[in-house]
């Protein structure tokens, strides 16, 4: 399973690359979906910790309960993939 996650991060960059290059119009797509995946992944975050902080159950185990949200582990996920994409994009733009 762990060679899967490696590998898939490895590949689903190349794939966007590929697609973009093919299909400018993806360009938009991959960008809308970074800037959703930062808004959802960022908010799940803040309102996470502002609970806690309200709670006052300031405790590692229940922060850490924040990455059995499904939502949390696909956006970030995907902005993963996106800053690679753009790393790519950027080095194969200088080269």
């Amino acid at each position: 399973m762990e060679f899967a996650f490696v590998a898939m991060s490895a590949l689903l960059p190349l794939m966007m690359f590929y697609i973009q290059n093919h299909w400018p119009k993806m360009r938009l797509l991959f960008n809308t979906g970074a800037l959703l995946s930062l808004l959802v992944f960022g908010n799940i975050a803040s309102l996470s910790i502002y609970q806690i902080i309200q709670e006052k159950t300031v405790f590692m185990t229940t922060i850490h309960g924040l990455f059995l949200n499904p939502a949390f582990l696909i956006t970030g996920a995907y902005t993963g993939v996106y800053i690679l994409y753009r790393g790519l994009l950027i080095g194969v733009d200088e080269s």
